[in-house]
């Protein structure tokens, strides 16, 4: 295939705007897949996001339309997964802009735009859904020319089509062809060659998604991972469609995948520049390195699992490099990892793969962000990252403490502005800017920490607006807060893993919470136990969980009434001793609740 009739290019959108079905049409216009073998979301691979009916990771497929080569890469539509996106982008020429002609315009639409944009892609919009009784094409029309004129993108008349009638998927194929550049001439005698995914096959190793910017490459070359300094001879070269296809080579221009013959996951990374040993390249620029932004420990059911659980975490990594675990250990839970994640949704992904792909089970810690504490020590002023409240510095005096702020995107009716406004004012956020999309919707922009759109925004943002708003977000940096450590204590004892980062405005709220949360779950003793929760070593609030009962004179029937006296003396006396010495050890299923999901 000459390099002149190859075109690639991903989908973007917000998700639930027919991505995936308008990849379905075209593959079944270009009968890449027959007939007989074509199904909903055929490129989603995994079951996991049929269900959910979203797409969790990227998909390259190659599809042949009128003597033209056409490589698709289908991106996910989550904030969580805009990584996915970016990686994508990078391999590609251009970008097909799909919005709803029922919704319009939405974050993740407006954050994978601007991405696009960065790559200095060439865009083609297209109204999607026009089938549908809601749809309003022409508005929507508006909203996009309006925005691309905003970000000095040069796209105009977006394609009126219905992905699930298959109307005007056509004209896409034919714009594609006559829109998008063909891939940029580059020195054809060096092989440079850029990882932009992997997975792992237990009997060809690692195989990686590459894009091929120059060069050529055959089975059974030797081939060179230019920043790990690393050779190996390649087992097999191929295509999508969607499936993996054995090819005689990749050339320049071209998008598909190398067998590399590697065993260890954890040698090849995405970014990577494949070339050929002894040439002298400059190496293609790889991609940002993904920041975590949520952090959660995770154990295994059975500490013998812990094993089973490092390997499994090892081998999503490798398709999910945004994924960063780290051993930890802990009193009451033993061994387990602290795993770093883009977002919610992200961590709720990669709990489900771990169940289902490898069959472990674990126990999880409420998600938390990391912060950064500047302390004196002696006459030094130091600066800790800390990942959970038992990493804040035991010694010395906290100077400040600074956490993630993000800058939120919200598309919303105009008419809920106000209840928008006073959710991010609860949620100790700041008001940037605004800008109207249209005569009833508009786009706000704020700053609000991180840790409080961890929590429950979404759903709340949800609530008030009866499902029409939508937000994305981007971590701008760190800035001072007043935050605090509150710690758990039971009997007078504080309890290490109940201790929680809050705003000190919010603590007492939070405190009472978890101390009535805690009272209803530990069990009663023979003495009564005191529940406290404290800051700075000033206790703010307080439970009581009184003791056991236990009717010493049962057994006594008349007498002398001194002998039950003398009784109900002892028991007194006996319960002080206990509450004074007694330890509240607090059971392992009862610091799960705790604790976890």
């Amino acid at each position: 295939m000459k390099r002149e009739n190859i075109r690639n290019f991903c989908i973007i959108s917000h998700i639930d705007h027919g991505k995936s079905t308008l990849a379905d049409r075209m593959l079944e216009m270009t009968k890449t897949i027959s007939d007989q073998k074509m199904e909903d979301q055929v490129l989603d691979q995994m079951d996991l996001e049929k269900e959910k009916g979203i797409t969790i990771k990227m998909q390259p497929v190659r599809m042949l339309y009128n003597n033209y080569t056409l490589n698709l890469i289908d991106t996910p539509g989550h904030m969580d997964f805009s990584y996915e996106v970016e990686r994508a982008l990078q391999a590609t020429e251009g970008a097909l802009l799909l919005v709803s002609a029922k919704e319009g315009i939405q974050t993740q639409t407006l954050a994978n735009l601007r991405l696009a944009k960065k790559q200095n892609l060439k865009i083609i919009p297209v109204i999607n859904k026009i089938d549908l009784n809601q749809a309003e094409p022409e508005k929507r029309a508006k909203e996009v020319n309006n925005l691309l004129d905003n970000l000095n993108i040069d796209a105009k008349d977006p394609l009126f089509i219905s992905a699930k009638t298959g109307e005007n998927v056509d004209r896409v194929l034919q714009k594609i062809v006559k829109t998008i550049p063909e891939p940029p001439e580059q020195n054809h005698n060096k092989l440079r060659t850029l990882v932009f995914d992997s997975v792992y096959d237990n009997y060809k190793g690692v195989i990686a998604f590459v894009r091929v910017f120059s060069g050529s490459l055959k089975p059974h070359e030797d081939i060179k991972f230019y920043h790990q300094d690393l050779q190996e001879e390649n087992l097999e070269v191929g295509i999508f469609q969607p499936n993996l296809k054995k090819t005689e080579k990749l050339q320049e221009g071209e998008i598909g995948w190398v067998a590399t013959g590697i065993k260890e996951s954890s040698q090849l990374r995405i970014g990577e520049t494949i070339t050929k040993p002894g040439l002298e390249i400059e190496p293609i620029e790889g991609y940002r390195k993904a920041q975590p932004v949520v952090f959660a420990n995770l154990f295994p059911d059975q500490q013998d699992d812990f094993t089973g659980l490092k390997k499994a975490l090892e081998k999503l990594k490798l398709n999910d490099p945004a994924l960063d675990p780290q051993n930890i250990s802990h009193a009451t839970m033993g061994r387990g990892v602290k795993l770093g994640v883009l977002g919610m949704l992200h961590l709720e992904v990669t709990l489900e793969r771990l169940k289902r792909e490898f069959n472990t089970e674990v126990k999880v810690t409420p998600p938390s962000v990391s912060y950064k504490v500047k302390y004196e020590e002696g006459k030094k002023e130091k600066t800790k990252k800390c990942l959970s409240p038992a990493d804040f510095p035991h010694h010395g005096k906290i100077k400040k403490v600074e956490e993630p702020i993000a800058k939120v995107d919200v598309i919303s009716p105009v008419d809920i502005q106000s209840k928008v406004h006073k959710l991010v004012q609860n949620s100790r956020g700041n008001f940037i800017n605004s800008e109207m999309l249209s005569a009833k919707r508009m786009n706000m922009t704020f700053k609000i920490p991180l840790a409080e759109i961890m929590t429950n925004f979404q759903d709340q943002l949800k609530s008030i607006s009866q499902g029409f708003a939508s937000f994305s977000y981007e971590i701008e940096g760190y800035e001072a807060s007043d935050l605090v450590k509150m710690e758990i204590l039971v009997a007078g004892e504080p309890k290490s893993g109940l201790a929680k980062i809050v705003h000190k405005d919010k603590a007492q709220k939070v405190a009472r919470k978890e101390l009535k949360k805690l009272k209803d779950l530990l069990p009663q003793q023979n003495f009564a136990q005191k529940l406290q929760a404290q800051v700075k070593g000033n206790i703010i609030a307080r439970e009581d969980i009184p003791a056991r009962r236990k009717d010493v004179t049962e057994g006594l029937y008349g007498g002398d009434y001194s002998r039950k006296k003398k009784l109900l003396k002892n028991q007194r006396e006996q319960k002080k001793k206990m509450k004074k010495e007694g330890q509240v050890e607090i059971p392992k299923e009862v610091y799960q609740k705790m604790i976890g999901k």
